[in-house]
């Protein structure tokens, strides 16, 4: 169910990201990229901060928790990127 919340609230964190992008992007051209940049930055230091506190509190290995880590971060960043290569 973690998992589950996590994923929607990178999804909703990309998402607007890029539709703040697209408010700015008439007048400043670059906005998508920068948003993009800057919603992936926060997002994976959210994903990474989930994995230290897996790892640290609830005693899961390193190697436990990597893989989720790459689910929550590349699923969101792959539907940004994707969304922004597609339609920006």
């Amino acid at each position: 169910m973690r998992t589950t919340l996590f994923l929607v609230s990178g999804l909703l964190l990309m998402a607007s990201a890029l539709i703040a992008a697209k408010l700015f992007s008439e007048h400043i051209p670059s906005a998508p990229n920068w948003a993009l940049a800057g919603a992936l930055a926060i997002w994976f230091t959210i994903t990474g901060a989930n994995m230290w506190i897996g790892v640290t509190k609830a005693g899961y290995s390193v190697a436990d928790e990597l893989p989720i880590l790459l689910l929550l971060f590349i699923v969101p960043a792959a539907a940004a990127m994707l969304v922004r290569w597609r339609f920006f």
